[in-house]
Order: C-alpha cells, then sequence, then structure tokens
C-alpha cells in the first residue's frame, strides 16, 4: 500500500502525512495550528478521514506494552496493532475479551470508530478501554479515565477531541479457541432461529452473498475450558464441515483444531495479506429484535446486491453505554458488505471512478435505518467500517438521483454525500483505521 494511499486503494489522501515519533512531535504540530487529524492504519474507504490540513499518525511513536497485573489492565502505544498486542500478551498468561477479523488494526482507530469482533455475549473492542492519554486541540497531554463522567462518550470519539497517544485496555486470563464451519444452514430455519446460531459459540459470524436458498456458511469459534470439548455436529441441519472452509494460507486455522485465543478470533492471520485487499466495505446495525425482518427485506434484494458483491458478513455485538456505538444500549446485529472495487470488477464508464454515494435502505423500515454518527449530516455512518461508497450502477439503478417509486421493486434511494464548509476548529473528527470494522 502507497504511503498516501488508504487499504483498499480507492482514495489518495491530498493533506500531507507526519508521523510523529513522540508525544512530543504531536504536542508541536498541534500548537502550530491548522487543522490536524489522526490517521491510523487506513482501514477506511472514503475521503472523511481526509483533511485540508495535516494528517498524523502515531504508529511510529516507541514504547511497549506495560502490564499491570493488579488491575489487570495493559497499557500501549495507541498505534500498535492488536495483532502485536495480541502475540505480547499470549505468552504472559493474557488475553482480550475478542478480537476484530483483522489483526492488522491500531488500537486507537479501532477504538475510536467502535470497531468489533462477534458474540451474543461480547462488546465491541472499545468496550475493554479504562484509560486514554491524548494530545488535546492545545497541545495539552491529557487523560480520561473510565471513572470520568464524560468518558463514554469520548471512547468512540472519531478523534474528534484529540490525538490518542496511549491506551489502557482490560485483559483476561488467555484461553483457547476452536473455529468450525457449518455450510449451508436454509435462509428459511436461519431467520426462524436467528438465535440459535449467533449464540452457536463465543463469536460467531454468518457468511452469505443472499442468493439461493442456503445462507452460505456459518463458522463458530468456541472458547475452550478443555480442547476436547465436544461441539456439534450439526447446526439447525447444516452439518459440521471436516476441514476448513476455505484453503487460502492468509486464514486462520479452521477444522476444529484448538489454538491460542489471538490464532483464531480474527478471519485472518497477521502474517498474511488481509482479504483481497482492493475492496469497498459498508455496514449497518439493526436491532437484534429487529435482524429477521431486516435481513428478509435485504434478501429481495439479492438479484441487485449480488452483482456488484464479494460476500457479506452478519455479527452480533452486545450493548454498552458508549454515544456513538453501533450497539449503544441494545444488542445489535451488523450487516456488512463486501463490494467490488468499482474500478476492476463492475460497470463503469470509461475507468472513471462513481459519485461517493450512501445507500438509504428507505423501504426497509424504522428498524434497518442504520444509526447516523453525524445527525446533522444526514448521513449514516458504520462502526469501524465505510460509511461512504464508489456504487458501481446496477440493475437496481442507484445512479439515479430520483428516489425509488413506492411501486419499485428496489427499494434503495442514492444519496450524494454533502459536504459542510469547514470549521475554525484545530481539531476535527478522524475515521482512522476502524472497521474495523470490520475497521474494521
Amino acid at each position: 500500500m502507497s504511503t498516501n494511499r488508504n487499504w483498499a486503494g480507492n482514495h489518495t489522501y491530498r493533506a500531507p502525512i507526519v508521523e510523529a515519533r513522540s508525544v512530543g512531535d504531536v504536542q508541536d504540530l498541534v500548537r502550530a495550528g491548522g487543522r490536524v487529524r489522526a490517521l491510523g492504519t487506513r482501514h477506511s474507504f472514503n475521503d472523511l478521514p481526509d483533511t485540508t490540513g495535516t494528517l498524523v499518525t502515531v504508529t511510529g511513536i516507541p514504547g511497549n506494552p506495560v502490564m499491570d497485573e493488579d488491575e489487570g489492565t495493559v497499557d500501549m502505544p495507541a498505534g500498535m496493532r492488536y495483532g502485536d498486542l495480541a502475540a505480547w500478551l499470549h505468552p504472559r498468561g493474557w488475553a482480550l475479551h475478542n478480537l476484530g477479523s483483522l489483526p492488522h488494526i491500531s488500537v486507537a482507530g479501532a477504538i475510536a470508530t467502535g470497531t468489533h469482533g462477534s458474540g451474543d455475549g461480547n462488546g465491541n473492542l472499545a468496550t475493554a478501554v479504562r484509560r486514554i492519554d491524548y494530545v488535546d486541540a492545545a497541545g495539552q497531554l491529557r487523560r480520561t479515565s473510565d471513572a470520568d463522567p464524560d468518558f463514554d462518550g469520548m471512547v468512540v470519539g472519531l478523534g474528534a477531541y484529540g490525538i490518542v497517544v496511549r491506551v489502557t485496555l482490560a485483559v483476561e486470563p488467555a484461553y483457547r479457541v476452536r473455529q468450525d464451519v457449518y455450510p449451508g444452514p436454509t435462509w428459511e430455519m436461519a431467520l426462524e432461529h436467528l438465535p440459535s446460531i449467533t449464540g452457536a459459540g463465543y463469536s460467531v459470524s454468518i457468511f452469505t452473498t443472499w442468493t439461493g436458498t442456503d445462507v452460505g456458511a456459518v463458522w463458530v469459534k468456541t472458547r475452550l475450558t478443555d480442547d476436547d470439548e465436544p461441539v456439534p455436529d450439526r447446526l439447525l441441519g447444516a452439518p459440521r464441515a471436516v476441514g476448513p472452509a476455505d484453503p487460502s494460507s492468509n486464514l486462520t486455522v479452521q477444522g476444529g483444531i484448538p489454538g491460542p485465543w489471538h490464532e483464531r478470533l480474527p478471519h485472518f492471520r497477521l502474517d498474511a495479506t488481509p482479504s483481497h485487499g482492493d475492496e469497498l466495505q459498508s455496514e449497518y446495525f439493526v436491532d437484534q429484535a429487529d435482524a429477521p425482518a431486516a435481513l428478509r427485506a435485504i434478501r429481495h434484494l439479492s438479484d441487485r446486491i449480488a452483482p456488484v458483491l464479494l460476500v457479506s458478513e452478519l455479527r452480533t455485538v452486545a450493548p454498552d453505554r458508549l454515544w456513538l456505538s453501533g450497539a449503544y444500549e441494545r444488542s445489535a446485529l451488523s450487516i456488512h458488505f463486501t463490494w467490488q472495487h468499482s474500478g476492476r470488477h463492475a460497470r463503469h464508464q470509461g475507468g472513471r471512478s462513481r459519485p461517493v454515494r450512501v445507500l438509504r435502505p428507505a423501504a426497509l423500515g424504522k428498524a434497518s435505518q442504520p444509526r447516523s454518527r453525524h445527525p446533522s449530516r444526514g448521513v449514516p455512518p458504520a462502526a469501524g467500517s465505510a460509511d461512504a461508497l464508489r456504487s458501481p450502477r446496477s440493475r437496481c439503478g442507484v445512479q439515479q438521483r430520483a428516489p425509488a417509486k413506492p411501486r419499485d421493486p428496489c427499494p434503495l434511494t442514492p444519496i450524494t454525500l454533502q459536504r459542510r464548509p469547514a470549521k475554525k476548529a484545530r481539531m476535527s473528527p478522524a475515521t482512522s483505521s476502524g472497521r474495523s470494522s470490520d475497521a474494521k
């Protein structure tokens, strides 16, 4: 990846990028004036993390994690990757409660954007935060903790309050996990018994392309008390696969082979290139109680979605108290779309990129409306992932300017992303490296 491009390669940052080598570098940059925005590992899919000022990355600030076993916390540099932190924790007998699908993302970027893994009982990655050290708009080094009244509004904060330089996370004793794949539960069974699927393991992911009578595949990650602990041979009638779902070498070990938590909870290995690398992603959150209705509605669009889709992933997130979280005060189902890159796979005009647009599921009802992070903009971004995408033309007509008619079989209404004039502020929100989160 070029140093001035995002993870997907669909955006080149217009702002100069400064790599801070110390906390003092960050303070000096902020005190110099102008707009400053944090940049993480760039698992973002639009130009919202960009700025007319200066981008600063803290991945170059040195430092090792510091363990406090009595408190049950670990403190680390904000730019440290989750995969590197996990590899440091495990030999010392400690673990995090969960990980995202990609271990390549930075800690600060992931928590700032509400990046999550999966599991009915697992909160997003930011729910493990206990303290944050950051440089504020005046260039002062400050600390906030879970004892502060505004803490819940700052953790998933999109970088709006400052540049995060260190983070303290809660840890727990290390554990082992096995990963099994169940291909082919039918949609009929899945929609009728969705909680039975999402509750089948410690972390569960449902992969689908929305077509056909079967869901696709269910990946169940089981937290073990004993390596010989049995798991079901069938899940809603779908037999457990004997081998891995995909022989790709970039995936973590499947096939029910027990292993360390940090080598099973992510989908991709830290030492391998994650996923395809050039796809675009977006994500919507719905209350778990409304999930079957939302999934049925999306299935009606399968013939429109499938031609421009690589895969969708469904995950669950436990409720939390973080104001900008997609699971704020509700058990949520995240509906994730990994789209084909419009410049390579989908129909386009003369090789030119499509306008940045947001798909609003206008006819899917209130249950499927994504929670907006910026109500004043009317844009429905998704925690830890893209909130806008370069949408290819499809049979659904998503490039039309007029809203879909009431009888139109495609209830997706395109919205052109509106940009507001920049306010005169020294610090501005950053949507760095999430997903991410999924940052995703």
